[in-house]
């Protein structure tokens, strides 16, 4: 008997029993200690401090690979979708430290034939995992989630990129969080801006605008993010303007650099 108590014990203590902590509390503590903010609407990453703090990045991932599938499915699509979103971030943390700081890039990572999104990561939800199949094939998955604001979350470690938060995405509020990414990406000029009669994006509306219904009419709902002035405002409104992609800057989002 005493034996049988011991066994349910280390059972119902153990990462897999346990209920997830679906705030995220050890990712969002790294983040809020790890990131900085750029005039609010970019972030650099310490990924020196990062590397001091391995051991509690190592720990929060072991998390996440506690989670079964069973478990994951009767979640609901907002615990769901924070989960792959965090997921995806840390994992991209991991992938660069295992060659920080010798690289520029996260594109250094990897080789000519298997590039850093092609490389297995990690576990989740029972399975090795890359990059790559945690967007395209788990977040992106047609009919799942069908959320373009994610690319304004799901981040690839480089100053191209929107910003990484400094705050875990946590269910309860994943909704403004993902419209409060996408605000202050819109916002960033060195990103998204308009120039005369050219609106000028980042990159990742043309790799992905099919994510979107119709992108003329996602920036006129957001022209006052977009334009500073109301003659700007109206030409966004009314899809008066050339369309151009901006050349996308992989150098690492790194605080030291």
């Amino acid at each position: 008997m005493r034996r049988l108590i011991l066994l349910i014990s280390i059972a119902l203590l153990s990462p897999v029993a346990q209920a997830f902590d679906h705030s995220h509390s050890a990712w969002n503590s790294l983040l809020e200690t790890h990131v900085k903010w750029i005039d609010g609407v970019a972030s650099e990453v310490d990924y020196a401090g990062m590397a001091q703090d391995h051991e509690a990045l190592t720990a929060y991932l072991d998390e996440l690979v506690a989670v079964t599938p069973r478990a994951y499915r009767k979640w609901s699509k907002d615990e769901q979708l924070a989960f792959l979103i965090n997921a995806y971030n840390a994992y991209t943390i991991e992938l660069v430290l295992t060659e920080y700081p010798e690289i520029d890039s996260i594109k250094d990572i990897g080789s000519l034939f298997k590039s850093p999104w092609k490389l297995e990561v990690g576990k989740l939800l029972g399975q090795p995992r890359t990059l790559d199949e945690i967007e395209h094939e788990m977040i992106r998955e047609e009919g799942v989630f069908d959320e373009p604001r994610i690319h304004a979350a799901v981040v690839c470690a480089s100053i191209g990129c929107p910003a990484l938060r400094a705050d875990a995405f946590v269910p309860e509020r994943l909704d403004n969080q993902l419209e409060d990414s996408m605000v202050r990406f819109l916002s960033d000029r060195s990103r998204n801006r308009l120039s005369g009669d050219d609106l000028e994006v980042s990159k990742i509306f043309d790799w992905y605008g099919d994510d979107w219904e119709d992108l003329d009419a996602f920036f006129a709902k957001h022209a006052m993010v977009l334009a500073d002035d109301a003659t700007g405002q109206r030409l966004i409104r009314d899809a008066e303007y050339d369309l151009d992609f901006l050349p996308y800057d992989w150098a690492l989002n790194d605080v030291s650099r």
